[in-house]
C-alpha cells in the first residue's frame, strides 16, 4: 500500500407526518455494488478489505491503494485505486434522506469543466447517468494535450459515492475490468449521525498501514 500526502403545502401537524424516504424509490435491489453498510458483511471474513472509515475497499491483485492525507488534520482527503492502465478516484458525501444529489453534482462537474476550458458530456452507463469530462493539460515536455475522465455516481441511503475513472477506463467502460470490479466492491459506511448535504464522510488511515491492497506486490510500503 502506498500513502501519498499530497414550495409544497405544509401539513396541519408536521410532527404527525413521516418524512419521505426517497431512497426507497431508488434501486435498492442492486444485483451488484457498490454497497451500503446495511447491505453486506462481505468484509467481516475477508482480509483483502481495507477499512478507511466512511469507505471500505477491497484489495485486488494489480491495484495499489494511494491515500492523499491532509497534513494539518491527518484526515484522508483522497482515495485512489491505481492499476497499470486505469485508475479510480473515490469520494463519498452525505445526502438528504428525502432526495438525491447526483443530478446537482453533475451540473457542478460540468460547470467546473467549462470554467477550466474543458468539456463535460452526459451519457448512460452501467451505473446510470455518468459524465465524460475532457480537460486540457500540459505534458511534462510542455506540449498541449487532453485528459479524459469518466465520472459516475451511485446513491444510497443518505450518501453519494462518486467515482472518477481515469486512464483506459475513462474512455472505454469495462464492467468486468479491474477498477470497475473494485468499484462494485466498495462499501459505504454513512453512520447515523447528522451531516450536512455534500459533507464529506470521514475517512481515516487503515489500522495497519502495512496492509497491501495488492497482495502480490511487496516491494513498496
Amino acid at each position: 500500500m502506498i500513502f501519498r500526502r499530497r414550495r409544497p403545502t405544509e401539513p396541519t401537524d408536521p410532527a404527525s407526518v413521516e418524512e419521505p424516504d426517497v431512497f426507497a424509490e431508488l434501486e435498492t435491489d442492486r444485483p451488484r455494488g457498490p454497497w451500503d453498510r446495511s447491505e453486506t458483511t462481505a468484509d467481516e471474513d475477508d482480509d483483502a478489505y481495507v477499512d478507511l472509515g466512511g469507505l471500505v475497499v477491497r484489495g485486488r491483485e494489480g491495484l495499489e491503494l494511494r491515500l492523499q492525507v491532509d497534513e494539518k488534520t491527518g484526515a484522508v482527503a483522497t482515495v485512489m485505486l491505481a492499476g497499470s492502465e486505469s485508475g479510480l478516484e473515490l469520494r463519498v458525501f452525505a445526502a438528504p434522506r428525502n432526495e438525491g444529489i447526483w443530478a446537482d453534482v453533475r451540473k457542478d462537474v460540468a460547470a467546473e469543466a467549462a470554467r477550466r476550458g474543458g468539456t463535460a458530456t452526459e451519457m448512460d452507463g452501467e451505473f446510470g447517468t455518468e459524465v465524460k469530462v475532457v480537460m486540457p493539460v500540459q505534458t511534462p515536455d510542455g506540449r498541449r494535450a487532453t485528459q479524459p475522465s469518466r465520472i459516475v455516481g451511485v446513491e444510497g441511503p443518505r450518501w453519494l459515492l462518486r467515482g472518477s475513472f481515469l486512464g483506459k477506463s475513462a474512455g472505454e467502460a469495462d464492467p468486468d475490468g479491474l477498477v470497475e470490479s473494485a468499484f462494485r466492491d466498495v462499501i459505504v459506511v454513512r453512520g447515523d449521525g447528522p451531516m450536512s448535504p455534500r459533507e464529506t464522510l470521514h475517512l481515516h488511515m487503515p489500522a495497519k498501514i502495512d496492509q497491501q491492497l495488492d497482495p502480490a506486490s511487496d516491494d513498496e510500503h
